[in-house]
């Protein structure tokens, strides 16, 4: 990872830019930051395959640091700054980083370009035994997390994917990037790509429509890639001026529901695309233009994906979990997905819901995504989810006062048969989401936020 770091950091001249948010980074500036934060994680005792928990807000301080370490070739365990302690305790157990870098004095839930460091040694901690050179976590959407390591191979592998991709952003564009950059696609279609290409990273204040829309015309940006909440937004707050000089934009995380992308076409005059991957393996298929939905586009280049069983599987040389806990989804170099789909007959993959969307009441079967899908047409509900847990809880996000669960319950009753509907729905202002942004599908989470 060293030798590849430094290489991107080297690709381009001392003035392009490469961030921007109230003040722009240039490549050189970039380099410079990098070279002084190695300095000093060097003189602190960093070096190759020391194990360093990275928890910092998303900021240029954060990508700094991230691109330090890995030109000393350290292991960084990427971390979501806004975790509990009683989360994170869990996450440092399982990976026992020899350092802890943390963000000092108050952290805001706007963007900064800059935060104080304060780094930990951890006595306990343990060098890294693998050439793993990124670790991260599953989002823990359904239950405890699993620790993934990202090989040097692997994480190369992933930015030539998007190097090669049709209609990805290139040398010299702007892309706003509103996905969390201690995640996997802010890290290697975000940062990584941008050092690779020449692509000009620009960062909103936050993430509400008014800071996206203020954002994409103050640096007239070029493509925009987020989460399908955000294009929820930016549909519900239509600015198509603001938006003129974007050429593309594309989600990923979860889905985008039909309703919003057939919204923010008829609101903006332009298709939103998909992006489908997961942490274990990074991005998968994309469809920058949006041609292929419902589809999320024809496999990248060097991915090998099929379809066995009705679930969506893909090739891996290794098992990407580094902790053995007794359940995996790779065996005889498949990992399953845990999606649902199909190939069309362009080979399109179409995603048909999460594998754990089946579940059986009274003798019959109900995909929940049929029942999401009828809750979510109602036009208050910006998000919902139903889980199943015993019987059939619906949660629905709305910014709304006047939507009540008297009205979800009468909608539902005209649109799903009997035994299709929730035995209890709760309305909230809005559905609590893991640290990659995915919506929440622990019934035990989902209760403790009612």
């Amino acid at each position: 990872m060293r030798e590849f770091v430094t290489d991107l950091l080297r690709r381009h001249g001392d003035d392009v830019p490469v961030f921007s948010h109230d003040h722009t980074v240039t490549h050189g500036r970039l380099r410079a930051s990098v070279a002084a934060e190695a300095g000093l994680f060097a003189a602190s005792g960093v070096s190759d395959g020391t194990t360093v928990a990275v928890q910092l807000p998303p900021s240029f301080t954060q990508l700094e640091v991230v691109l330090a370490l890995w030109t000393l070739g350290a292991r960084v365990i990427s971390l979501d700054h806004r975790f509990t302690p009683a989360e994170r305790a869990v996450e440092h157990a399982l990976a026992r980083p020899q350092f802890v870098v943390r963000a000092g004095g108050r952290i805001g839930p706007v963007f900064r370009e800059r935060h104080e460091l304060v780094t930990e040694h951890r006595p306990d901690g343990l060098p890294a035994l693998t050439r793993h050179r990124l670790v991260q976590f599953s989002s823990g959407s359904t239950g405890t997390p699993k620790m993934i390591g990202r090989s040097t191979e692997s994480v190369i592998r992933e930015v030539v994917r998007f190097g090669a991709a049709e209609g990805m952003v290139r040398h010299g564009e702007r892309m706003m990037l509103l996905n969390n950059t201690s995640r996997s696609f802010g890290l290697m279609g975000g940062l990584l790509h941008a050092l690779a290409e020449g692509v000009h990273l620009v960062f909103p204040k936050g993430d509400t429509a008014q800071d996206i829309l203020r954002t994409a015309v103050t640096h007239e940006v070029d493509f925009i890639t987020g989460l399908p909440y955000h294009f929820v937004r930016l549909v519900n707050v239509a600015d198509r001026s603001a938006l003129r000089t974007v050429r593309a934009a594309f989600a990923g995380a979860e889905p985008m529901s039909p309703e919003v992308a057939d919204g923010f076409a008829r609101a903006y005059g332009f298709r939103v695309g998909e992006c489908f991957g997961t942490t274990e393996t990074g991005a998968l298929t994309l469809d920058v233009g949006g041609a292929s939905r419902p589809a999320v586009g024809r496999p990248l280049s060097d991915t090998t994906l099929r379809v066995r069983d009705g679930m969506v599987e893909v090739a891996l040389d290794e098992s990407p979990y580094l902790c053995d806990d007794g359940v995996t989804r790779y065996a005889d170099g498949w990992l399953r997905t845990g999606d649902r789909g199909e190939f069309d007959a362009r080979g399109n993959l179409r995603l048909l819901g999460r594998g754990d969307s089946l579940v059986v009441v009274r003798g019959n079967k109900v995909d929940l995504t049929e029942v999401e899908a009828a809750l979510r047409s109602h036009p208050l509900v910006t998000e919902a989810i139903a889980v199943h847990d015993g019987v059939i809880e619906a949660y629905v996000g709305t910014e709304s006062d006047s939507l009540s669960t008297e009205d979800m319950v009468r909608w539902c009753r005209q649109r799903l048969t009997g035994y299709k509907l929730p035995q209890r729905v709760h309305v909230l202002p809005a559905l609590p989401r893991t640290s990659s942004g995915k919506l929440v599908r622990n019934p035990r989470t989902l209760a403790a936020a009612r």
